[in-house]
């Protein structure tokens, strides 16, 4: 099974920017390229932080953007979104029992946990006695079958101060709900707007940048989250019974070079 993996679009009203660029054109370049490339992926997913303010029209642009995309797409929410704005805007997105934006998606690869971490009116992300409920009965549900976690913030630190510090608050909390589930084969997450892969607990885990801006690799501010114009990317993932591949794209490089006679030239 193939997918992708999208996280962080950050959209504001169409015709503004955010740091200096253009959040609904990257999407839309994002999207072409997805189309081009990988109109076959049996599905996209995006973990979050769709709008940069939770903004009606962010999330207009968004539903005329997503009409584009060739492969079904499933969005989770970020601590810039607004989850009653994106309720109303996104209907037809699931809601547990308690009104959050979680639910299980079955697909050839397993069950996909899609996951709520939102706290309003803070950065940092919850996972609350509720959502923990939520999510222990899942598992508990799914134990014999292949579960793979979405969710926009990490559930562990990431030794990048600015970042922990706007981290999930509840990391014990969710440790406990996922323990003893031995088929959990893959974390995916947001939040980061980085390149980030390594394990947590057994479990594989990855991340990459958003579609708009990055957060460069600085292991030593507190405080305000810097930013960066380092190539935006979505992930192009691959599980089969043996594996789980994840192939990082940049796709605004065009520094792609091929074969030409004796030498090489760029692409296209």
């Amino acid at each position: 099974m193939k997918f992708i993996h999208v996280t962080d679009p950050h959209l504001v009203a169409p015709g503004e920017t955010l740091f200096d660029l253009d959040p609904l054109d990257r999407l839309n370049a994002c999207i072409d390229d997805i189309n081009a490339h990988h109109g076959d992926a049996a599905l996209c997913v995006f973990t979050g932080d769709l709008a940069d303010r939770g903004e009606v029209a962010a999330y207009g642009g968004l539903r005329r953007a997503l009409d584009r995309l060739v492969p079904p797409w499933h969005l989770l929410i970020g601590n810039h979104d607004d989850r009653p704005v994106f309720a109303d805007a996104f209907p037809e997105t699931a809601l547990d029992e308690n009104g959050f934006v979680q639910s299980v998606l079955e697909t050839d690869a397993g069950a996909f946990v899609l996951l709520d971490t939102v706290e309003a009116g803070t950065h940092g992300g919850r996972f609350c006695e509720k959502r923990c409920r939520w999510l222990k009965a899942r598992l508990q549900e799914l134990r014999d079958r292949p579960v793979f976690l979405f969710m926009h913030h990490p559930p562990f630190d990431l030794h990048i101060p600015c970042l922990d510090e706007i981290g999930l608050a509840d990391q014990d909390a969710f440790a406990d709900a996922i323990a003893g589930h031995g088929n959990i084969r893959h974390l995916f997450f947001g939040h980061a707007h980085r390149p980030i892969a390594g394990s947590w607990r057994g479990i594989p885990i990855t991340t990459m940048r958003g579609t708009n801006h990055g957060v460069p690799l600085d292991l030593h501010t507190r405080g305000r989250v810097p930013k960066s114009h380092e190539p935006p990317a979505y992930a192009v993932v691959f599980v089969d019974p043996q594996s789980v591949i994840v192939h990082f794209h940049d796709y605004l490089d065009k520094t792609t070079l091929v074969a030409d006679g004796d030498g090489y030239r760029y692409a296209e």
